[in-house]
């Protein structure tokens, strides 16, 4: 029997990974203007049964803990005392004529691929073509936090990309920022207090250390320039 993929958030400390779960990273390509256009497949790490990744920002061995936590002092930023309510209970909704979609903004990791094509909420809004409808489904789904999430408007089926089980280090190499902790394919993360957030397809969690959201992204590492120091984004 295969042991769980799981992600265990230590308090002021680094995430905890058990399972054998595959770390990669992956790179957001822009177009001239800087919006970003497609994923593409970054560098792989040696698969080991259990690690621990940074979450403060501040190891020397990036991506991996290092201790640096406990030099620097680091402390969890607010984070929610009791579990979530699950995404499809809070999120907001855009039903339009063609496709609906759902939105969690507290989730957002700033991708950006939301503005590949324009405005989704307002496409999603009037989409009715299937080029319109199409787009606003490839922009949510690449959307690395799962803030975005379409749904086939008859029968209210949830679109999702098929993520396998890994977690990506994300890369904006145009900008030279490192972005969050791509969590993909429905691997569990146990909080602090020790129970279980939604199992979810795709969420990000904070690698920088200073999201107000911990332990998910909320973009800080844009604001602060975050950058891991890795040829990809150097």
């Amino acid at each position: 029997m295969k042991p769980e993929m799981k992600i265990t958030v230590t308090r002021n400390g680094p995430y905890v990974v058990t399972g054998n779960v595959p770390l990669n990273r992956e790179l957001a390509i822009c177009d001239r203007d800087g919006t970003p256009v497609r994923w593409e497949a970054g560098e792989r790490y040696p698969d080991r049964g259990i690690y621990s990744l940074c979450r403060c920002g501040k190891s020397a061995n990036k991506p991996y803990c290092d201790g640096a936590h406990l030099a620097s002092g680091f402390k969890d930023a607010v984070q929610s005392p009791k579990q979530p309510e699950p995404f499809f209970e809070e999120a907001d909704v855009i039903e339009g004529p063609g496709v609906t979609l759902y939105d969690y903004p507290s989730l957002c990791a700033t991708g950006r691929f939301c503005h590949r094509g324009g405005d989704v909420w307002k496409l999603a809004a009037t989409a009715s073509d299937r080029e319109s409808v199409e787009c606003v489904i490839r922009d949510a789904c690449d959307c690395p936090s799962g803030r975005l999430v379409a749904a086939d408007r008859e029968t209210g089926k949830p679109i999702e990309p098929d993520l396998k089980p890994e977690i990506s280090l994300i890369e904006l190499p145009g900008s030279k920022i490192s972005g969050p902790l791509w969590v993909k394919g429905g691997i569990v993360i146990e909080s602090i207090g020790g129970w279980q957030y939604e199992v979810r397809n795709r969420v990000t969690l904070c690698r920088c250390g200073t999201s107000r959201n911990m332990p998910f992204c909320d973009g800080s590492h844009i604001s602060i320039g975050f950058n891991d120091g890795t040829e990809e984004v150097s």
